[in-house]
């Protein structure tokens, strides 16, 4: 078998449907916890000018909250997945979303900065392991050829989020207080709990499915060269993302009625990313990776000198969440390199990009800490992003090599 070849698995078969299972409104349905996970992920980032002086810190102490949910990510979603394996995908689902709602609106509730830190650490658990199992669900209802674009289906919600969800809290956080910006989440992810248990798969538990056929993944060379992509390539854009709100006050010379608009532009070219990138890597998975990187380093390294006029500022936050279709490619590359299993790698995506999220704030708050201002955070991406494109250029070297020793032993498997 060619190293570049997909491997068979359930989720990428093509198996009926499961009974009762209906596959719009069941998309639907996973597309709506990637909105309300999206929303609080990324209106965190957006409302740190407002509840930083509420909880008597600085902005980059700021971004510790940030990573605290980041640090929950990639905590929960290798241990949930593990634990929910012989769980049904579907009640898993619904359980991971409860979770969620619980941490949010404890985070609403936060009396101090401690506080805080710790409920956004909760409320980070379960969504790293819901939309690796989503995503799962999602490839596992259509054919071999559309799993990327059935991934980026339930990715849509995350990227709709940063257009609608996104700034409608933070607007709502600018006019009603900024705890009603994970209020509001908390609301949607009830919702999607709801619509999950309506409408996706009644799945069985998977024959053979065990904690340590999951942990097999951890034994996978090629797994943990895609993770490194997404921690290294994929942290530029959130050093970026989590001091844009404070760049455009400082730095542009906006009023923060400006704010949601241009998170809304970021969310446009995420969108656009997402659905260019799916199509893309259904065709020619590793090249696509490749490609995005690039495409991030160019952004990122233009970031320093858009940032003192709105409208290149625009331009270039609109490219910035281009590159964000990496997500849903990388969640197609692990399906190809996990063997059977599957759950485990698909959740330790969203391990790898949070901890690209706890990684590209922590770096960004120390040049900006350390007097080299604002922008300075776009000089901190292009490195991160030719970082990833290392790991990128060795992970595709061994799949090439994999190939050759393919051809000349006929009988050499993955």
């Amino acid at each position: 078998m060619s190293a570049a070849a997909p491997i068979a698995t359930p989720e990428s078969s093509d198996a009926p449907v499961p009974p009762g299972a209906h596959t719009g409104w069941a998309l639907l349905a996973l597309a709506i916890g990637g909105f309300a996970i999206g929303t609080t992920e990324f209106a965190a980032m957006s409302l740190v000018p407002f509840f930083a002086p509420d909880l008597g810190i600085d902005a980059p102490a700021a971004g510790h909250v940030i990573s605290a949910y980041a640090l929950g990510v990639v905590v929960g979603a290798p241990l949930l997945a593990v634990l929910g394996a012989k769980v049904p995908r579907r009640t898993l689902l619904i359980l991971l979303m409860l979770g969620f709602a619980i941490g949010n609106g404890l985070s609403a509730l936060a009396p101090g900065y401690h506080a805080m830190l710790l409920f956004r650490f909760l409320s980070g658990l379960p969504h790293g392991a819901y939309f690796g199992v989503a995503a799962l669900v999602a490839a596992s209802m259509v054919a071999p050829a559309r799993r990327a674009q059935a991934v980026s289906l339930v990715m849509l919600g995350l990227t709709v989020a940063t257009i609608v969800g996104v700034p409608l809290a933070n607007a709502l956080g600018q006019w009603a207080g900024w705890r009603w910006g994970f209020g509001v989440v908390t609301v949607m992810a009830l919702l999607t709990a709801a619509l999950v248990a309506l409408h996706a798969p009644r799945d069985p538990v998977r024959a053979g499915a065990s904690a340590m056929r999951e942990l097999g993944a951890l034994a996978r060379g090629q797994v943990w060269l895609t993770l490194g992509i997404a921690t290294i390539g994929f942290g530029g854009m959130f050093a970026v993302y989590t001091y844009l709100g404070s760049t455009l006050l400082e730095v542009t010379g906006t009023g923060p009625g400006m704010l949601p608009v241009v998170l809304s532009v970021f969310g446009m070219g995420m969108t656009a990313g997402t659905l260019g990138a799916a199509w893309a890597a259904d065709r020619a998975l590793m090249p696509t990776v490749g490609g995005l990187l690039l495409w991030s380093a160019l952004s990122l390294g233009l970031y320093p000198f858009a940032a003192g006029n709105l409208w290149t500022l625009l331009l270039v936050v609109f490219m910035i969440g281009c590159s964000g279709g990496l997500g849903a490619v990388l969640q197609t590359r692990l399906m190809d390199v996990a063997g059977d299993a599957q759950t485990l790698a698909a959740a330790l995506n969203h391990s790898a990009f949070n901890a690209a999220n706890a990684l590209g704030p922590w770096l960004g708050g120390l040049t900006i800490a350390a007097g080299y201002g604002w922008t300075s955070t776009g000089w901190v991406g292009v490195v991160l992003a030719f970082g990833g494109l290392a790991i990128w250029a060795v992970s595709l070297a061994v799949d090439r090599s994999r190939a050759r020793a393919a051809v000349r032993s006929p009988d050499a498997r993955v």
